[in-house]
Order: structure tokens, then sequence, then C-alpha cells
């Protein structure tokens, strides 16, 4: 017999007010739009239709699912064992970075391919510049030091007409460098995004994932399953997100007049201070810290520039002026 329902709210007001995931999931719908999705449809415990979150697969039939029905992706897979990221925090990420364009464009959103935004990081999902070129028809570049990582994105733009011409990857060949080697001579980037490695080791790692698991069902799991996924570079790496962060702060400065605007994601309140005092090191002229909530989860974007109020004018008049 089902427990007692839980009163749903029916919005997800801590999302971004474009987030199309405020509404709680439909799952007729989402079957009709990714019918392999069917087999790990089931009512849980309040008798509602849900999927097994500790089951990866079902994990990711849900995100091809939610792919197919809000952003037209017909065929999206990653190999097993990788990051399978939460679509609707995705999104808000890069609804909240298009926000920040348009306050630097007189409150309108650059929209259009001459738009660029670099993923640094883009994993073997490509979800950034799915969400990214959906719905604001941005172009995209995405970095990552996983051979794999980029051959699974490059299927999925290659299978997908909507990201052919909007989505370039280009494999990191030197791991401690983020931006070398990736920006080009002469190239010019509007935005880039980032989800640093959050944990400092894999046995951190691997404590944060049962943490969430008994989240998710208030027990004890004495059995380790990583439903979202994840390998070494997606999930940690050396210092953790406060190291990967502070390194992507000081390496920003080379290309201080290519970027206009460099964000990164920070999960742990308590590594802004540091990040702060890397951006006052490395002198950036402006910082803003974006706040974002999924839930009970809370996280904020920080944002940097290095150009003056003069050079930020002169680049919305070439770059955005004709484009909004």
């Amino acid at each position: 017999m089902p427990h007692r329902k839980k009163a749903h709210p029916t919005q997800k007001t801590g999302l971004h007010a474009r987030n199309r995931h405020r509404a709680r999931y439909n799952f007729p719908e989402l079957v009709k739009s990714c019918p392999a999705l069917k087999p790990f449809v089931r009512q849980n415990e309040y008798g509602d239709a849900s999927v097994d979150f500790f089951n990866p697969q079902a994990v990711k039939m849900l995100n091809s699912a939610l792919l197919a029905s809000f952003y037209k992706i017909s065929d999206w897979d990653i190999p097993a064992g990788y990051l399978c990221p939460p679509i609707p925090g995705r999104a808000d990420y890069i609804h909240h970075a298009a926000d920040l364009l348009a306050a630097s464009n007189q409150g309108k959103i650059p929209t259009g391919k001459s738009i660029t935004c670099l993923d640094v990081g883009v994993g073997a999902s490509c979800v950034y510049p799915i969400i990214g070129q959906y719905e604001y028809g941005w172009s995209f570049i995405g970095a990552d030091i996983d051979p794999a990582s980029i051959a699974s994105s490059q299927k999925i733009i290659d299978a997908n007409p909507s990201l052919k011409g909007s989505a370039a990857l280009r494999l990191q060949p030197n791991s401690k460098s983020i931006f070398r080697g990736i920006i080009q001579q002469g190239e010019f980037i509007d935005l880039t995004v980032c989800n640093p490695p959050f944990h400092v080791s894999l046995a951190e790692a691997q404590a944060g994932t049962m943490r969430k698991l008994n989240n998710l069902q208030q027990q004890k799991k004495s059995k380790l399953v990583l439903n979202f996924g994840g390998q070494k570079a997606e999930l940690w790496c050396p210092g953790g997100e406060s190291r990967f962060v502070n390194h992507m702060v000081s390496q920003s400065r080379e290309f201080a007049t290519s970027c206009f605007w460099f964000t990164t994601l920070i999960s742990k309140q308590a590594n802004l201070k540091g990040a702060y005092q890397a951006l006052e090191q490395v002198g950036a002229t402006e910082v803003k810290t974006i706040p974002m909530a999924h839930g009970n989860k809370v996280s904020r974007i920080v944002a940097w520039t290095f150009l003056s109020p003069k050079q930020q004018q002169a680049w919305q008049q070439l770059r955005w002026k004709k484009h909004v």
C-alpha cells in the first residue's frame, strides 16, 4: 500500500524562471519522446510515477528522455561509468549565464551562432552545448582532457543535425592547462562555463556518493552505486574544487582580452574566499556571484572579467549589437 502522498508544489521555484524543468516530470510525455524509458518507470512509495534513481541505466534513460522532449536531441548516449549530469541544474547554469551577458548588453541576451561559449570539461554528455544551442543559438567549444569524453560528445554532435556547425570539440593535451592550447590566437570567447571536479580524491568522491544515496533513500547503503557515474577527471582531482578554480583564475589572466566573462560553478561555499582572493591577485576588474538552489542543494556561479568598462562597451558594439 503506498504511503500517504506528499504535497508537491506545481513549480520548482528554486530553478530559473526560463528553465523548462520547473514543472514535475511528466512521465507519459517523456516516454512518448523516448520509448526506451518506459521499462524504468514505476510507482514510488507515494504512488507517483518515477524512476529508480539508484539505477544508473534508469538515470541515463531519464536524461535521454529529457533531452529528446525538451531539446529535440533524438540520439544521445554516454559510455558506461561516465558522468550523467542532472539536466535541470545544467539548464539553470545556462540561463543564469545568459542573464550575465544580458546585464552587459542593456538587458538584452545576445543570441545566435556568433556568440561563442567555451565549455571547460565538456565531458561525455555534451549537455551544455545541447542546452545553450537550443535555448540561445550559441556556438560552443567543448574542451576536455579525456579522449573518450571527446569521442562520446563528438558522436552526439554527429548524430543530431541541430548541433552540427554549432559545437566544436578540442582535446586538451596538457592536464595542467585549462585555457592554453584551447583558446586560439585571435579567437574571441563571449563566455566560459565549467563544472569543476569537486572532490580531492577517489575516497572522498565515494564517500560523497554514499551521502547522496543515503539522502535519497534515508537508509544506509552498504553497496556503492554511482548512479550518476563519473570518471576521475569528472569527480575529483588533486586539491579538489578549490585548487582547480584557483588554477583557472590564475590562467585566465593570460586571456584577459580574449574572453568577456569567465565563469565557474562553485559547489562548496567554503571555497568562495579562496576564489575571491585569487581574483583579487590577478586583477579582475569585475566579479559577480550568482546563487543557484536546486532542492536542498545550494551552489553558485562565480563570474569575472578583466575588461574595463570601455573595453566592455567596445565588445558589446562589435559582437553583440546585431545579435540580440
